[in-house]
């Protein structure tokens, strides 16, 4: 029911925006015509630019020339486009999975369409996403721009970006140092390798910055690396909904010893200490059940011997975050198949973010993958992260105190 033109000249409103989708070597002659009609922003979902060869790259510098001679600004080419939850504005050309995106206070930009809803499934992720942002080949706007822009929207607390290069080192250090003491600024970057270069030089025709340069810009600027492509939507969730740790001192609390022990080495790993209880704190677990008075927290025996061990988990976790010692809190959850053992979580939680102010990063196992993802989906909601793996959760715990430390030092 939509009316079509042969040319946007023919569009007898004025048009903001235009996104163009035809075959490469016409693209510039349709950006002459849309500034022609007062058009200022553009995105270029066509490929068949830089990245693909030498006829392509000069029809990218044609389609630059144009773009800068009469004022236009681009995303793109090679893109799958821009996504704002603030106001609705969505013009990707994907349908699938956009109508399901939540907002919410997490930045996602990259070079690469894999970050957008018709290829990931934000509805899983346990935050809302502010922006959406698929740079493609970055012939005009690039991470600098998003990054200054990211860095002043009220709307967005976290970024997350991928990076394959960076258009200008300087401006790039120079933002970073601006934003980083406000914000926490995630990234993963490719091209590590010579092959890895390759690759992304192939994929949006640019050239990959040395990683050791790359990681000294990141000391410097205060960025958080991140290892790998899952991290770029895993690790916001510490950052989204949760106050930062006042210090380096973890606290785990399981039902399975084998992965409090595991915790303890990740933790070492990411440069935490395990806290010990004060006395007044282990005395107060001893008198609920023996053993329970010192740190990890192993819960096991606890519900192996006591009918009512699971009445005592509330009780439990709130003399655990109210120690002074412990400035953030691994969870171990065993998803039971009684129903009512997961509300004791749930009533435990809400106590929890009622009277502390201290991250928790979550982890729960049990036998039935539909429980598990139930009480997942209920914690997430209550502004908990949970994470897949119990490494993850130490590792973003790991990350969360090493921004705490950035920012006190800025």
């Amino acid at each position: 029911g939509l009316k079509v033109y042969a040319s946007i000249k023919d569009v007898p409103e004025h048009v903001d925006f235009a996104m163009i989708l035809i075959n490469a070597r016409s693209v510039a002659k349709v950006v002459e015509e849309c500034a022609e009609k007062g058009v200022r922003a553009i995105v270029v979902v066509s490929d068949g630019f830089a990245e693909r060869d030498r006829e392509g790259a000069r029809l990218q510098d044609e389609l630059v020339n144009v773009a800068r001679a009469r004022g236009v600004r681009i995303i793109g080419p090679n893109t799958a486009g821009v996504v704002n939850t603030s106001n609705g504005f969505n013009p990707c050309p994907y349908e699938a999975g956009y109508y399901k995106l939540r907002e919410g206070p997490v930045a996602i930009c990259a070079q690469t369409g894999m970050i957008n809803p018709q290829a990931f499934p934000y509805p899983v992720l346990g935050f809302g996403v502010s922006k959406i942002c698929d740079f493609g080949n970055k012939c005009d706007l690039n991470e600098c721009d998003m990054l200054e822009y990211l860095g002043n929207d009220p709307h967005t607390h976290v970024i997350s970006m991928y990076l394959e290069s960076i258009h200008d080192g300087q401006s790039f250090l120079k933002i970073s140092k601006r934003v980083t003491p406000q914000k926490p600024f995630l990234v993963v970057k490719s091209g590590a390798t010579k092959e890895g270069a390759m690759a992304t030089f192939s994929h949006t025709g640019a050239m990959a910055i040395d990683d050791k340069v790359f990681q000294a810009v990141c000391n410097q600027a205060g960025i958080l690396r991140l290892d790998n492509f899952e991290e770029l939507f895993k690790m916001p969730k510490i950052f989204a909904s949760q106050s930062l740790p006042s210090g380096n001192q973890v606290g785990i609390m399981s039902f399975t010893g084998g992965i409090a022990a595991l915790a303890i080495d990740e933790a070492a790993r990411h440069r935490l200490r395990l806290a010990e209880f004060t006395l007044e704190t282990a005395g107060m677990l001893e008198d609920i059940f023996p053993g329970l008075g010192r740190m990890p927290v192993d819960m096991g025996p606890m519900m192996a011997a006591l009918k009512d061990a699971f009445d005592q988990y509330p009780r439990i976790l709130e003399i655990v975050l109210g120690d002074p010692n412990i400035h953030a809190l691994f969870s171990v959850l065993w998803a039971s198949p009684k129903r009512e053992i997961l509300g004791r979580y749930i009533e435990a939680y809400e106590l929890v973010k009622e009277r502390f102010d201290k991250p928790v990063a979550t982890w729960i196992y049990g036998p039935d993958p539909q429980l598990i993802a139930e009480l997942r989906s209920q914690i997430e909601e209550m502004g908990f992260p949970v994470f897949e793996e119990p490494e993850t959760c130490i590792k973003a715990i790991g990350l969360a105190v090493k921004y705490a430390r950035i920012r006190e030092k800025r």
